[in-house]
């Protein structure tokens, strides 16, 4: 993922108009739920919800705001460590605690009924049956509304719980990543839609002839199968991935329906969007078999002076401490001990983590000349996401000038915290591009696959089939 540029809209004369340049479909909008929020220092402001404190009736009030905005989808992520640092800087970072995904997402799954639901899953700290059964059963159960987002797992510490003293190298996360994928989408293959007959008048509680066992042997696992779950009712849940790495491109541009990116400008969006869409064509995918969608978070105001005084505010709440240690997290380089005003060290090393987002990072560092401070203010506080500052309708607009263009083909929604940062883009923001006749009136689909738009799988067209 790529590190944030930040928007500072001018205030519109009026709304646009669409007529000249309106598009058939319709953009998607996710929001990410995490009640710790993608702004490192959100959980500090007052009223904001955090994973310590966040009871269950609170994050399903979350849920049911995007809800009733008819948002695509919930996300949650997620990182198998607490960050790295000293004990005394981690008693300052918020994401030293937070909810296992599948059991949340699982629960949320119970109390909405339309909306599409994203969970993270790493592919390098898991093993392919584990993952395929657990999100097989949520697809069932939630009547087909689940999305698998693939994550290889860049953070080092995650290693050292599992039995590693350092990660793997990244080529072999993204060969592993591959692999698992296999294995999975041939184990969601386990058995025809129709199989399992129940026929009580016989005993037989499923045809034989509709099963289908994996028998896969690899380089990384040998999975015999059948999954001991029937197939997820969406065929395979809908597959989404994140990276901006030359492996990760790769990956999605062979297998994700979704991928996410943080772009900051519109020539940056439109090139990876087209590249991903290209990519995809070289591998016998159509360009519609894919969606790009960019990381916003959008700070709202009534007017542009009142957006920037909480664009400020919010900034103001970032403590040093964390700061430096993210940004030392983030170049795989400790700058904890520099002073706050020097600038980013020369002839810094290569490594194998947070490749495309610490090479942006470093060049525009050094390209605006930015010190310490100001790199990590503008790096950490919304996690690589683009800020976009303005009125609702300043916002609409540079939402909407990005999609019609072309460079995306929609957004995952940030909140600075939750649960006002999400309410006020859904009740401000949302009516603003519906008006524009760029978001569906309401949920046309059963499932998140139907609501995207993509096909169902026909059994049998996974390539470990």
């Amino acid at each position: 993922m790529n590190w944030p540029t930040i928007s500072m809209t001018t205030e519109p004369e009026g709304i646009h108009s669409m007529s000249d340049t309106e598009r058939d479909d319709k953009m998607i909008l996710g929001a990410l739920i995490s009640p710790t929020s993608s702004h490192i220092a959100g959980w500090r402001h007052e009223g904001a919800l955090t994973n310590v404190d966040a009871t269950f009736p609170e994050l399903v009030k979350v849920v049911k705001s995007a809800e009733r905005a008819m948002l695509d989808f919930i996300f949650i992520a997620d990182e198998l460590s607490m960050p790295a640092g000293e004990d005394e800087m981690l008693s300052r970072d918020p994401l030293v605690y937070r909810f296992e995904p599948l059991t949340l997402i699982a629960a949320l799954a119970v109390a909405s009924k339309d909306i599409g639901l994203v969970v993270t899953q790493s592919t390098t700290y898991n093993e392919p049956y584990h993952v395929a059964r657990k999100l097989a059963s949520i697809d069932q159960l939630s009547g087909g509304r689940l999305g698998w987002n693939l994550v290889t797992s860049y953070v080092p510490e995650e290693a050292r719980n599992f039995s590693r003293s350092e990660h793997l190298a990244n080529v072999d996360r993204y060969e592993r990543a591959e692999e698992f994928l296999q294995v999975a989408q041939g184990l969601w293959e386990s058995w025809d839609d129709d199989a399992f007959d129940g026929d009580r008048e016989t005993g037989r509680y499923f045809d034989p002839r509709k099963m289908h066992r994996l028998n896969h042997e690899g380089k990384h696992f040998s999975v015999r199968g059948p999954l001991n779950v029937r197939r997820p009712v969406q065929g395979a849940p809908v597959q989404v991935q994140a990276g901006s790495s030359e492996a990760g491109r790769e990956l999605a541009a062979k297998y994700a329906e979704v991928t996410f990116t943080a772009q900051n400008s519109l020539d940056a969006a439109l090139a990876f969007t087209n590249d991903i869409k290209m990519r995809a064509a070289k591998y016998g995918r159509s360009a519609s078999s894919v969606r790009v969608i960019a990381g916003v978070q959008p700070i709202i105001g009534a007017t542009m002076e009142e957006a920037h005084a909480k664009y400020k505010e919010m900034q103001s709440l970032i403590h040093p401490e964390v700061g430096l240690t993210r940004l030392s997290q983030l170049l795989d380089y400790d700058v904890t001990n520099l002073p706050l005003d020097s600038p980013l060290p020369e002839d810094l090393p290569e490594t194998e983590n947070y490749k495309s987002r610490r090479e942006l990072i470093i060049e525009t560092g050094r390209r605006e000349n930015l010190t310490l401070r100001e790199l990590y203010q503008k790096v950490v506080s919304a996690y690589g996401h683009r800020v976009v500052i303005g009125t609702p309708q300043s916002v609409a607009d540079e939402l909407a000038d990005w999609f019609t263009a072309g460079a995306v083909d929609g957004y995952i929604i940030s909140p600075t915290y939750l649960p006002d940062g999400l309410d006020v883009f859904n009740q401000t923001v949302v009516p603003e591009l519906r008006a524009r006749g760029l978001l569906r009136e309401g949920y046309e689909g059963k499932t998140f696959r139907e609501n995207l738009g993509l096909e169902r799988p026909e059994r049998g067209s996974s390539a470990t089939s």
